[in-house]
């Protein structure tokens, strides 16, 4: 983990050492008290909800080694505590102090879906090779990324990070505190559309990541997204295209699969190279994650051997796709960690690819969709009927538009997941399939957990 000394950390911070020692050690960063392990500067930033301000005395109580703040605070005189005139600006600082130092490269991965599987299975990749660290969950922006890179381990030779947004000129800040060596696109899709507007917005603002990018730096991006290929192109760097089609609508692809291939098995192909891979995740969607990984690692000098052994240690990342294979060969895919448009048809597609008796699809609210958000919850609706999913179940007051458009499916309706859990805990039927996706505000989560522990009664 980043440490240092306390005084050392006050100068870098342009702030006032209060109380307590100079010559203290510190480690890593916390912004949540309940976080503390021992030895953190704990940093009190003010947000809409709550001033961390109020939680300084439990963070050195719990073994913080100081505390960062931006007004006056009465704690025991032996507590360290350094002012600042700003302490989200503080943080800033102090980790593009540290990121001058440690690690010795970073890559940052974006795109409105897929980033944080990417990021994990690229972790998994280049440590076949290198010592690897990587921001946990998904602290990804002007506050989690900061705490993920101060709490990496010391000899790390590769960070991988995933970076998001929320709106517009958050990414390039994110990128300039990271200054990536490689950054990844996985794709520009309609999420956040309430924030953003357009698609072409989206992208712009995933572009920002290039603000950091180093001056030899490495893009890998998506051959087969427009959004994608319309603005790396402009990039007058080093680029590595990805793609699922061997040759696509916008060009061939460095790394891509073998044509005709389909599934989680498939023959790897870069330039004159091959490789088979077995993957063990659910779903197209993870193929294209996995290219993405496997093209910044191969390029970054790990063998594609390497790739295809690495491979089968890839994990799925909890409620995103995960299949639980169940009593009486009932199936259910967890999905409800967060859902829009294009990852919702994902879902289903791969869904409807496993043979069962009848294919259900319970379906939360899409958020931040805007004014759209009607007109693509009926679209996704009639998809889902189109391709034979009955039961429609929808979850949520945006949802009413899923069964409202299922022509030719059951469908049933509830306002929230708990209400659903109820009603379904007793509802499958032995050689189910079950698709369960929705965004994270809806909870989905309480509804797959009911079917777990039901899943006894259906032997």
């Amino acid at each position: 983990m980043v440490r240092g000394r306390v005084n050392e950390a006050v100068t870098v911070m342009e702030g006032r050492l209060i109380s307590g020692r100079a010559d203290a050690q510190w480690r890593g960063a916390a912004l949540d008290s309940r976080t503390i392990q021992g030895g953190e500067l704990f940093f009190a930033l003010r947000g809409e909800r709550t001033d961390g301000h109020r939680f300084v005395s439990p963070a050195l109580e719990k073994g913080a080694s100081a505390a960062v703040v931006s007004q006056t605070i009465e704690v025991s005189a032996e507590a360290g505590v350094i002012e600042v005139d700003d302490t989200l600006a503080a943080l800033h600082r102090l980790t593009r102090d540290v990121r001058s130092r440690a690690p010795r490269k970073l890559v940052a991965v974006t795109g409105s879906l897929g980033k944080t599987t990417t990021k994990e299975i690229l972790a998994t990749l280049l440590a076949s090779r290198y010592r690897v660290a990587r921001n946990p969950g998904s602290l990804n922006n002007l506050y989690g990324f900061p705490v993920a890179l101060l709490g990496i381990p010391d000899d790390t030779e590769w960070m991988v990070a995933e970076m998001g947004m929320s709106t517009p000129g958050e990414l390039g800040q994110v990128s300039l505190l990271g200054r990536p060596d490689v950054a990844v696109f996985t794709n520009v899709r309609p999420a956040h559309l309430e924030s953003f507007g357009s698609l072409r917005a989206i992208a712009d603002a995933k572009a920002e990541l290039l603000e950091g990018l180093a001056a030899d730096g490495l893009v890998v991006a998506n051959r087969d997204d427009a959004e994608v290929v319309r603005f790396v192109e402009r990039h007058r760097g080093r680029v590595i295209w990805f793609g699922m089609e061997a040759e696509g609508d916008y060009g061939v692809a460095d790394v891509r699969l073998r044509p005709g291939d389909v599934g989680t098995c498939f023959r790897l192909l870069a330039g004159h190279e091959e490789q088979d891979i077995e993957l063990p995740l659910h779903g197209l969607y993870n193929v294209e994650n996995f290219l993405a990984a496997a093209a910044c690692a191969h390029e970054l000098g790990v063998s594609l051997a390497e790739i295809g052994q690495a491979a089968t240690a890839v994990e799925g990342q909890p409620r995103r796709g995960v299949v639980h294979r169940i009593a009486a060969e009932t199936v259910l895919i967890d999905d409800c960690y967060n859902s829009n448009p294009t990852a919702l048809l994902q879902a289903l597609r791969s869904a409807r690819e496993i043979t069962g008796q009848r294919h259900w699809a319970i379906l939360g609210d899409m958020l931040e969709l805007g004014d759209a958000a009607p007109e693509l919850h009926r679209e996704a609706g009639r998809e889902a009927a189109a391709m034979g999913f009955s039961p429609i179940v929808g979850v949520g007051e945006l949802a009413r538009q899923f069964v409202a458009a299922a022509a030719g499916a059951s469908t049933h309706w509830f306002e929230s997941a708990r209400d659903a859990a109820a009603a379904l805990e007793v509802a499958l039927l032995p050689g189910d399939v079950v698709l369960v996706k929705g965004s994270r505000a809806v909870g989905l989560e309480v509804v797959v957990e009911s079917l777990l522990a039901g899943a006894g009664e259906l032997a």
